[in-house]
């Protein structure tokens, strides 16, 4: 109790400590320091994010719920003028300086100097200037504002503002803009004067796409969306020299009662010779001819080709060998021979040859035919610049686990482009690790577990299917075929566990937002060598059979027998790992079982015993899977935007079709083996969405919602460990450590409790602290449960909406580093609602320090 009231005081006296601080410290006499912007809209005060952005100057950013200016006062506790200080203390005595000099070197006392400069300098660029109030920039922001509504249809705005002294302290002010707006324009009569009538044509033909629109009110973003659309339009309709400049448009308003008559105004082409200019008709061009330079450099530039191909009326050249098949190459290339000239085609050609992964950015440059005697043929050449042949990627960490104390892996991969001459990429990973593991007898070395795995990856960049897909799935939409196999084993590690995998995918992004994947063959094969272990690494499944042993002996000495146990150090029966508690669990299966067990007792030992064979069995998974996802994110600094991906998993359904056809017969269990293992066969699917919203002061809110559940049936009744559900985690519910929650009110009584079934939602408000140091308030809600399989518990089950009841609530905040290219982030997860608990007292019962989980990750959880 003690150490939390120390905590919750420093917190508080730090908060103290920093609004406590001068924060005008640095305003000049007679100056303000801002501290609110108003804008008042037709006598209503607004908080349009939109008309904000217009303002020149801003308060110095507050963090959230504490309102706290960190970045002002981490400014003001630098020194304004540290140089001149420094060299004031320096000769405030006579000989302090002749003293410091001998006792360190000139050199050591101009570096003190320079290091008390750079540290004042450092929390000056650290923190935030204070924002005073500058006229000039407030008339700027007013004119702005105006100009802002003026775009959107007001074009007779008028703006004031007004600068507010704050009475109760000093150098503080406020600015309040008043903003009417009167009665906003209207899009009345439209009309067009274009001079080129294959301009005209095209125009006519697509007009019902227009951004502009009579009696809708004026705004100047539907004119420029206007002149974007043409313009896209025409240069995909063959107008290779059109661009967006040649769209212009007039807007008549004089006496006109608020509406404004538009004019079209699209002008013939303009043809620079000289130092004069003629104008011709605008004409639709096409390309005569494609050229490919397979293995441009600069280098290479104004050399002779050494070799060249045609092939459906392309030209590959290349300077060696042609050391691809035409048709590889041509696959990627949107632009063709003898159709008209579409711009989109050159962005399709640049996104496919990136696609490719073996030649660099490409270069796409066109030209007018000299032997097109009409002047409409184009010639476009491609330049592309071959990526290495072969890679190496190598690295090393450092890790820790519950088995191991501490470990050291390292991972490398090699990959080979061009592998088969069309495109194809083999890449080759090898992993492995040593480590030391926390069960280590003294006659073992310290370094005693190992983990060794090897994968290869042959990618295809188009599909191997006994039929032509082109006609359902485009090349546009970049194809291709994954055939992977990989091999990793364990030993010393847990259950020893060998697992062979293999896959055979497809891949293909209908769009520029939208990725599909199909695992058609998706096989895994897991091999325990050492269950043995088992409880040795299930520790709570240990300890509940041993005390329920320890009661069963304690009221009926000698009925256990004595070479399952021995007496552990402190007087107590320990079942012998493995052969004793095996042969314990064992014998309540067998018609002899001597031991007097209440219901509860034979519960507990009954789902032991199930769940240790479920968790030990070898696992065969022949499956297929589709992946759906839509993925609005444009690139890694996009603050808004979504995601939604949903998943569906079949397994088994194969091999107990052949199974049936081949008349296998099933075991003791009414369970079907193949080559000895029993296959898992369900039904799986997920949905899970994303979205970010990026608020003001560059501010983010992000929520995720995940939905999950597989469900066994025919040859299973229970999903294999690798394909279950965990909640909890730097990812997760941030409350719980990974495992530990859940199923259900259950209370995690298990190591590693998972299950089938899962929801879970998170809530993320991140906002910036100081420069790079950023933080977060967040609330994950969220749990696991079986359902639809053998688990029989009532506390692990979910057998309807009452169970959401269940939901854990985790509630704290977060401490992040942004280095740029990754997010260092620690975050404090408290357990707001734990199911754990009796029913009527859940609620914040365990939100505390002493309970909170501290969760260390890397990037973003979502």
């Amino acid at each position: 109790m003690n150490k939390r009231i120390t905590k919750i005081s420093l917190i508080l006296g730090f908060i103290v400590f920093l609004a406590s601080c001068n924060a005008v410290k640095n305003v000049p006499e007679n100056e303000f320091l801002l501290t609110e912007n108003t804008i008042v809209i037709d006598g209503k005060e607004t908080t349009e994010s939109g008309v904000f952005s217009q303002l020149y100057q801003r308060s110095n950013p507050k963090v959230p719920i504490l309102g706290i200016s960190t970045g002002l006062y981490i400014y003001n506790l630098a020194d304004q003028q540290a140089d001149s200080t420094y060299y004031k203390w320096l000769h405030r005595k006579p000989k302090r300086e002749e003293g410091l000099i001998r006792f360190l070197s000139k050199k050591q006392v101009d570096e003190l100097g320079n290091t008390y400069i750079g540290f004042n300098e450092w929390l000056k660029k650290s923190g935030d200037a204070p924002v005073i109030i500058d006229k000039k920039k407030t008339d700027k922001s007013l004119e702005r504002v105006k100009a802002w509504y003026s775009k959107r249809g007001w074009f007779n705005v008028e703006a004031t503002y007004e600068i507010s002294k704050v009475k109760t302290k000093d150098k503080r002010a406020t600015i309040k803009y008043n903003v009417t707006r009167h009665r906003p324009y209207v899009v009345d009569n439209i009309q067009k004067r274009i001079a080129s009538p294959v301009v005209d044509s095209i125009f006519q033909a697509t007009k019902d796409k227009t951004f502009i629109n009579e009696g809708v009110q004026y705004a100047a973003t539907n004119f420029e969306n206007e002149r974007e659309r043409l313009s896209i339009q025409l240069r995909n309709s063959g107008l290779f020299y059109f661009n967006r400049d040649y769209v212009n448009f007039e807007a008549d308003t004089v006496k006109t009662d608020h509406k404004a008559n538009i004019v079209y105004i699209i002008p013939n082409r303009k043809i620079e010779v000289g130092d004069s200019t003629r104008t011709e008709p605008f004409k639709i061009h096409k390309i005569n001819e494609v050229k490919i330079v397979t293995d441009y450099t600069f280098a290479n530039q104004g050399n002779k080709f050494q070799d060249s191909v045609s092939y459906n009326g392309y030209t590959l050249y290349s300077y060696e060998k042609l050391k691809y098949r035409p048709k590889a190459i041509i696959d990627a290339i949107a632009i063709t021979p003898n159709t008209i000239f579409k711009d989109v085609d050159r962005n399709l050609t640049y996104n496919q040859i990136t696609d490719l992964k073996i030649f660099k950015y490409p270069n796409i440059s066109y030209e007018e035919d000299p032997r097109d005697s009409i002047g409409n043929g184009l010639i476009s050449t491609i330049f592309l610049s071959p990526r290495k042949r072969v890679t190496l990627d190598a690295k090393l960490d450092t890790y820790t686990s519950t088995i191991q104390q501490i470990g050291f892996g390292f991972s490398g991969s090699v990959l080979f482009r061009n592998i088969f001459r069309g495109a194809e990429i083999l890449q080759i990973s090898g992993s492995g690790s040593v480590g030391s593991s926390r069960d280590a007898s003294d006659d073992e070395s310290f370094f005693n577990t190992t983990e060794l795995g090897t994968d290869f990856k042959l990618a295809f960049p188009r599909f191997l299917f006994p039929i032509n897909t082109t006609r359902y799935i485009p090349k546009y939409m970049s194809p291709t075929t994954n055939i992977s196999i990989g091999f990793s084993a364990q030993n010393n590690i847990g259950l020893d566990r060998q697992t062979l995998s293999t896959a055979f995918n497809y891949d293909w992004k209908p769009n520029k937002i939208r990725h599909n994947s199909f695992d058609l063959i998706n096989i895994s094969y897991v091999n325990n060598l050492n269950t043995d272990n088992y409880f040795n690494i299930y520790q709570n499944s240990f300890d509940q059979v041993n005390d329920i042993a320890q009661d069963v002996e304690s009221s009926d000495p000698g009925v256990i027998d004595p070479t399952y146990y021995f007496i552990n150090g402190d007087g107590d029966l320990e079942l012998i790992i493995p052969s004793g508690i095996n042969s314990f669990l064992q014998t309540l299966g067998s018609d002899i079982n001597p031991y007097s067990l209440n219901q509860e007792q034979g519960d507990i030992l009954l789902g032991e015993l199930e769940r240790g064979v479920r968790l030990t069995e070898n696992n065969l998974i022949f499956a297929s899977n589709f992946v759906w996802t839509r993925d609005t994110r444009e690139n890694i600094f996009d603050k808004s935007f979504s995601r939604l991906r949903w998943k569906i998993e079949s397994a088994g359904n194969l091999l107990s079709g052949i199974s049936n056809l081949a008349g296998l017969e099933k075991n003791e269990d009414d369970e079907i083996e193949t080559l000895g293992v029993i296959f898992s066969q369900y039904g799986k699917g997920e949905i899970e969405y994303i979205k970010h919203w990026e608020l003001s002061g560059d501010n983010v809110l992000a929520i995720r919602t995940f939905g999950g559940i597989a469900v066994p049936y025919g040859n299973s009744e229970s999903i294999p460990f690798v394909r279950s559900y965990f909640a909890g985690g730097a990812n997760d519910n941030r409350g719980w450590r990974p495992y530990d929650l859940g199923p259900g009110s259950s209370g995690g009584v298990f190591d590693f409790n998972e299950a089938n079934f899962k929801l879970a939602f998170n809530a993320e408000y991140r906002f910036t602290i100081l420069g790079a140091f950023k933080g977060a308030f967040f609330v994950d809600a969220g749990n696991i449960w079986n359902a639809f399989d053998n688990i029989e518990d009532p506390a692990s089950r979910f057998d309807g909406l009452a169970d959401l009841k269940e939901l854990a609530v985790a509630s704290g905040l977060g401490l992040r580093y942004d280095f740029g290219f990754f997010v260092f982030r620690l975050d404090t997860g408290f357990k707001t609602h734990d199911p754990a608990l009796r029913e009527g007292a859940r609620w914040f019962k365990n939100t505390n320090f002493s309970n909170a989980v501290y969760n260390i990750g890397i990037n973003y959880p979502f």
